[in-house]
């Protein structure tokens, strides 16, 4: 994990500010170890997380503490393999669609347009493939957490009696209180069908656990639903793509183009939500089954525990403010010129806004 986070730390740097100060092949050498170095991250991130939703591998010892007792297990717990293809081809088809944006906006612009149209299609290959094949590896997750985590299901699903052929509910209101799904929506024998790919397959309800080992249902619904609502408006930009390819349309449709930079935060709303079903499903263990949330309090005083955290929220916003606007500067300013590096114009920094002005005619950017 050190390994993984000084490769980020250090090739992140050069890949960012050192494409006039470096070789071509040395920028696309570090383009790759970052991309390696986050890839190896996520592997340890989502090995310790996924261990925390099925824990094995382990012994309970005194006072509650737990030793390891096989490494193997740990690392390659029962859900490990489901997420971390989930969770990094999510982070993928996010990428793809903020290029995919930013493309359609420059197209929109006419600026930039050879840039914009490998831009968008690229993206579009992302769409087209990988997001149908995320649905995919989404179903193989689901059926593993419908075995390991039927709680954390029963909440995603709204369901709360345990019933044969269940019905899959579209949109509804769980009522916790009431222990039931109001003003629900629903498609008979559907969840039963996806859960356990048989029409009268068993699915338990909520009302197998007593109250206090229930998840927030609410949050878990339609945290879900948001997810799954995202995953399916990427899909159907893969379906458009295609027809619009077909029709030699894909780079001069106005309103596909509006889409595509609607769609710009679309990843990263539905990794959120999707974060939010696994940390809220869960609950209330913060290690299924064996340490409730209410357990790993931390004994340290409150106030203490709020100047530390308001160390970190000025800390990342600094650094993500900084981020964010060098990299919205960059969008701003877009590509060099066509086969140019920016050092062949002799200077060190992208051009500037009034720079492109001038080289575009003065057309409005």
């Amino acid at each position: 994990m050190l390994t993984a986070f000084f490769l980020e730390a250090s090739f992140l740097g050069v890949m960012l500010f050192g494409w006039n100060r470096v070789s071509r092949k040395m920028h696309f050498a570090s383009t790759l170890i970052v991309a390696g170095g986050t890839l190896v991250s996520a592997f340890w991130i989502l090995s310790v997380n996924s261990w925390m939703q099925t824990p094995q591998g382990f012994r309970m010892g005194e006072h509650g503490l737990l030793y390891p007792t096989q490494w193997l297990q740990i690392i390659f717990n029962p859900s490990f393999p489901y997420r971390f293809m989930h969770m990094v081809t999510a982070a993928y088809l996010t990428t793809a669609f903020v290029v995919g944006g930013i493309g359609a906006y420059y197209l929109w612009r006419k600026l930039h347009v050879s840039h914009a149209r490998v831009m968008l299609g690229m993206a579009m290959i992302m769409a087209v493939f990988v997001a149908p094949f995320q649905l995919v590896l989404g179903d193989l997750h689901g059926l593993n957490t419908f075995k390991h985590q039927p709680a954390k299901v029963a909440a995603m699903e709204g369901i709360w009696e345990t019933e044969r052929g269940a019905a899959l509910k579209l949109f509804g209101w769980p009522d916790q209180e009431q222990e039931k799904t109001k003003y629900a929506i629903e498609i008979p024998k559907l969840s039963s069908l996806i859960l356990t790919h048989d029409l009268d397959g068993e699915v338990k309800g909520l009302k197998e656990w007593p109250k206090d080992e229930r998840p927030p249902v609410a949050w878990v619904f339609w945290s879900f639903r948001i997810m799954v609502g995202v995953g399916i408006l990427m899909i159907l930009t893969g379906v458009f793509a295609v027809v619009l390819f077909f029709c030699k349309r894909l780079f001069d449709t106005r309103w596909f183009q509006f889409w595509c930079m609607a769609l710009t935060p679309a990843g990263f709303i539905a990794v959120i939500a999707g974060w939010c079903v696994t940390e809220i499903g869960r609950q209330p263990y913060v290690v299924q089954g064996v340490i409730r949330t209410a357990e790993s309090v931390s004994p340290v005083a409150g106030p203490h525990i709020a100047l530390s955290l308001l160390a970190f929220i000025v800390t990342y916003l600094f650094v993500f403010g900084a981020g964010s606007y060098y990299i919205l500067r960059l969008i701003a300013n877009g590509p060099t010129p066509e086969g140019e590096a920016y050092g062949d114009h002799g200077v060190d920094e992208p051009p500037l806004v009034t720079d492109l002005v001038s080289e575009t005619g003065g057309e409005d950017v």
